[in-house]
């Protein structure tokens, strides 16, 4: 298996990119498409993480503290199967430091907001942490963080989640894009960050047709 590998070097083929993306997927794409492109073409299972797993209980108690009508048990989450999550004492301290958040003063409008959008050919699909409406008539939808802020050299990849889920919202609402924001919330530092000049639709669709190759058929591609 080594072997073969290291037969199939980066670079030498195109792996068409599905008809389907998930957000995180749509981020690789930016960030670090030779990684996708090699999940793509031979997935594999993930390796148990404990921070994703601490992200999924955290993830699943400020459900339970919104009294989401969406709630989802552990078991319906990512990384459920993965085992015990992290140290109750560091859940503890995430559950504290959003208690000290100006999000915990608000009531979200939705929570756990499953989406697929068209966009570009191919279908985004993903799922919101929470929706809120704002006084000035808009939303704001907010994606909860438990890990370190991206680098500035990260920060446009990652900024294409937030690009994703305002216009799935705004298709799912029904209202203008310009009335739609997003924001990430870094739980542990209590920062919330929300990027300006998030792309819209027609934005997104040109950066997916950017990874098509040279194929007649225009099927859109990332090198692997």
């Amino acid at each position: 298996m080594l072997a073969e590998r290291d037969r199939v070097a980066p670079g030498i083929t195109d792996v068409p990119v599905p008809n389907t993306l998930s957000v995180s997927q749509l981020v690789d794409l930016v960030a670090d498409p030779d990684r996708l492109a090699g999940t793509l073409r031979r997935p594999v299972p993930f390796a148990p993480n404990p921070l994703a797993r601490r992200g999924t209980a955290f993830h699943a108690w400020v459900e339970r503290r919104f009294g989401a009508t969406r709630l989802l048990d552990l078991d319906e989450l990512p990384g459920a199967a993965d085992g015990a999550t992290g140290s109750d004492a560091d859940l503890e301290g995430l559950q504290r430091a959003f208690d000290a958040s100006p999000w915990a003063l608000r009531s979200p409008l939705e929570v756990e907001v499953p989406f697929e959008t068209s966009v570009g050919g191919v279908v985004l699909r993903g799922r919101m942490d929470a929706v809120f409406a704002d006084t000035d008539g808009g939303f704001t939808v907010v994606d909860w963080k438990t890990g370190a802020q991206p680098t500035p050299a990260e920060e446009r990849a990652v900024a294409l989640q937030l690009a994703a889920y305002r216009v799935a919202w705004s298709e799912l609402a029904g209202v203008p894009l310009d009335r739609v924001r997003a924001a990430f919330h870094y739980v542990r530092s209590g920062t919330t960050v929300s990027p300006q000049d998030l792309p819209d639709a027609d934005a997104l669709a040109r950066l997916i047709g950017s990874a098509a190759s040279a194929d007649p058929a225009s099927t859109p591609t990332t090198p692997a």
